[in-house]
């Protein structure tokens, strides 16, 4: 391993020892992490082997909880003592940025009581030495093109998985020194598996990876002594199998199969148990597909429960006009019976409340109709539904629908055009949970004054 900044020919390393060149490297790494005053936190084992790298490119991580966003802060600053050194970190949205903890959150914990010196407009250190440290971040596509131009001797990415492939790439050509410079050219990026760039990610650090010169450096749970490790595992057993698997372990591997859900998961029965009970659950779209568009479509699930096993008996769905979508919706209820009580996702605002009152006094007059405020992402609410489904407790009614939803719920919620199925489906399971639940609660004893 070359040691930057020490200015030792090629001819003299030649001469040296294993040992003297073992002496070297340890001196630079005091230098510029050890001794470095705007670097306050000791690095673990695993921030060390990603600090001493000297090539142009890794990725830290893979799992949950193993320092990576300390570890890519501590690389950003290695070089802050150079005159002229700059350096970028990147996030896919200011709001990434800035939340508490985040990057932005870190840097003024390390640096506000330093001589640094912050600029909130241009969110940039800058230090004595006239380097600087810019937070940045690329919402759009488009948003690369505001660093043309600039000139960067280090750029990274927090988790990277959130970026597009082509996002990355051409903020290599930001990278660049001036000639005679010993400040390593360094892109360091850190991520958990997942997201949208999952594929790429793996692709470029893991599959291609040592042959093309990008190091990866895994980090776990485990490598992170700082943190309580057995509280963040109760947190991390709260997590659908799939995401468990990939910030616990940092599985990159497990999507193979699919994102949140596995097709085997699902067993395919022939009917269901006439006394369970049954709710129908609707995501409502009304558009009607025309060339080159892909509108939502209208989905509608219908689950049933008896003692814990759901089965889900047939998703009906469409893409259509206002008016053939209620003619449907009607028509479902009525052969569905009243029997089997009906939910809709209710938009927020004022239009929402309408859609819903207009079902209820008119569409769906007659029948057991509720409007449901949702909250939350729609992955988070899969969750307990990809949970009951590792499990084996999720069946499927035999018919003509299973295939379309399956193609769809392997691919959630990345790898899907649409998941318009996979909301009724998780809508209707949590109706069934919520009501199962309420069942079996402790009710408070009412008593009667004793007379005398």
């Amino acid at each position: 391993m070359s040691t930057p900044l020490m200015k030792i020919s090629k001819s003299t390393q030649k001469c040296m020892t294993e040992s003297e060149k073992e002496k070297f490297e340890f001196a630079h790494f005091v230098k510029t992490v050890l001794a470095n005053p705007y670097i306050p936190n000791k690095p673990t084992i695993k921030q060390m082997e990603f600090l001493l790298l000297n090539n142009k490119e890794a990725l830290y991580g893979g799992a949950a909880g193993g320092g990576k966003s300390d570890a890519l802060l501590m690389a950003a600053l290695q070089y802050v003592h150079v005159p002229n050194y700059a350096a970028i970190l990147f996030r896919r949205t200011y709001k990434d940025l800035s939340l508490p903890g985040a990057l932005m959150d870190r840097a003024h914990t390390w640096l506000d009581k330093t001589d640094a010196h912050w600029s909130d407009t241009m969110k940039t250190w800058t230090f004595p030495s006239g380097a600087t440290l810019t937070f940045a971040y690329l919402a759009s596509e488009n948003d690369k093109y505001n660093y043309q131009g600039s000139e960067y001797q280090f750029v990274g990415f927090d988790e990277l998985t959130q970026f597009e492939a082509s996002q990355y790439r051409y903020l290599f050509s930001r990278l660049r020194r001036l000639k005679g410079s010993t400040v390593p050219i360094r892109a360091r990026v850190a991520s958990n598996p997942g997201g949208r760039g999952h594929e790429w990610v793996k692709q470029r650090f893991l599959e291609e990876g040592e042959t093309k010169g990008r190091i990866f450096i895994p980090a776990k749970l485990d490598d992170n002594p700082f943190l309580d490790t057995a509280e963040y595992e109760q947190s991390l057993m709260e997590l659908d199998p799939v995401t468990r698997r990939q910030l616990r372990e940092g599985d990159w591997d497990v999507r193979a199969d699919g994102n949140k859900f596995k097709r085997h998961w699902f067993e395919i029965v022939d009917d269901f148990p006439a006394d369970s009970r049954k709710v129908r659950y609707w995501d409502l779209a009304a558009t009607e597909p025309k060339p080159g568009k892909d509108p939502d479509w209208t989905s509608g699930a219908k689950l049933a429960e008896k003692d814990g096993i759901y089965y889900i008996v047939n998703i009906t769905k469409t893409r259509s006009t206002p008016k053939v979508v209620e003619d449907l919706i009607r028509q479902t209820a009525e052969l569905d019976g009243v029997e089997t009580t009906i939910h809709m996702e209710q938009e927020p605002g004022s239009s929402g409340v309408n859609t819903i009152d207009h079902y209820r006094r008119r569409v769906l007059k007659g029948f057991a109709f509720y409007g449901d405020k949702v909250s939350g992402s729609k992955e988070v609410r899969a969750n307990p539904l990809s949970a009951a489904a590792e499990a084996g407790n999720v069946k499927l009614v035999r018919g003509a629908w299973i295939n379309d939803f399956l193609d769809e719920i392997v691919g959630f919620p990345n790898d899907s055009a649409h998941d318009d199925q996979v909301d009724s489906v998780s809508g209707a399971f949590a109706k069934l949970h919520e009501t199962k639940e309420s069942k079996y609660a402790v009710k408070p004893r009412v008593t009667g004054r004793r007379r005398s």
